[in-house]
């Protein structure tokens, strides 16, 4: 792991703020070719991928804010003065609540459609989270449980630190988005509701991986995130049905 890759003086580059850029560099390019595809404005593209990172990264601080602040009251303002504190602890439903708000301010902004909005985003979505996640991985944040896999990997300097050799859940999450970023790329003007299918399958992933993470339960055996996962993927698959439904009894008018 490497949570640090440089350092100019106490000032630290950090490799999940490394992956952050990336991540919004490659969205923010993806989502302007979509905009091209289906002829808006690629500047449009960019400003509205800096408002839903911007959102995502508040929504997700603030989300992990207000839990630490719930468990642990005594210690926040210490954990704050840390560098750990800002570059971990961004919690994934938050961050997409988070998203959206940006998201649909900037389109309002921007004055641009929000179905489309919406659905051109999915696949940007997908493979954006999917960067973030390596991210998670190189500074130890958001590992899973003890495993005696191969793969299993140790986070001596983790968020927090671990000898034992665990889950690698951030790599596990970016494979599947990556998989489902690829997947709704190629829906594109294909797909009834492409949200939709962003939100049944990143939900379906989370909630599968969370299985092997370490969050305490809210609700009887279900954590939060899963309790997020399967929010989205109903919301995700009626939208999906209700979209479909709505195509194949829409009359089709003669040339």
């Amino acid at each position: 792991m490497y949570p640090t890759l440089f350092q100019i003086g106490n000032f630290e580059i950090s490799s999940f703020g490394v992956m952050v850029v990336i991540a919004f560099l490659v969205g923010g390019e993806m989502a302007a070719r979509s905009f091209d595809r289906f002829g808006l404005d690629r500047e449009d593209a960019w400003r509205l991928v800096t408002w839903c990172v911007i959102g995502g990264m508040l929504g997700a601080k603030l989300w992990y804010f207000t839990e630490l602040l719930a468990r642990s009251p005594e210690t926040l303002s210490g954990q704050m003065l840390s560098l750990d504190f800002w570059r971990s602890g961004l919690t994934w439903y938050g961050g997409f609540a988070g998203g959206v708000v940006g998201g649909l301010l900037g389109a309002r902004i921007n004055n641009v459609p929000i179905p489309m909005l919406v659905d051109l985003a999915a696949p940007t979505l997908a493979i954006s989270q999917a960067l973030g996640r390596i991210g998670c991985f190189l500074v130890g944040d958001d590992y899973g449980r003890v495993t005696s896999l191969p793969w299993g990997v140790a986070f001596p300097q983790g968020l927090p630190p671990t000898l034992e050799r665990v889950h690698p859940t951030m790599l596990y999450e970016t494979l599947w988005l990556g998989a489902a970023g690829v997947w709704l790329w190629r829906r594109r003007g294909v797909s009834p509701f492409l949200f939709g299918e962003y939100l049944f399958l990143a939900g379906l992933g989370r909630f599968w991986i969370e299985l092997l993470r370490l969050n305490p339960p809210a609700l009887g055996p279900l954590t939060n995130a899963q309790l997020a996962a399967m929010l989205c993927m109903l919301v995700g698959g009626v939208g999906w049905l209700r979209a479909q439904r709505a195509r194949r009894f829409t009359p089709k008018h003669s040339p």
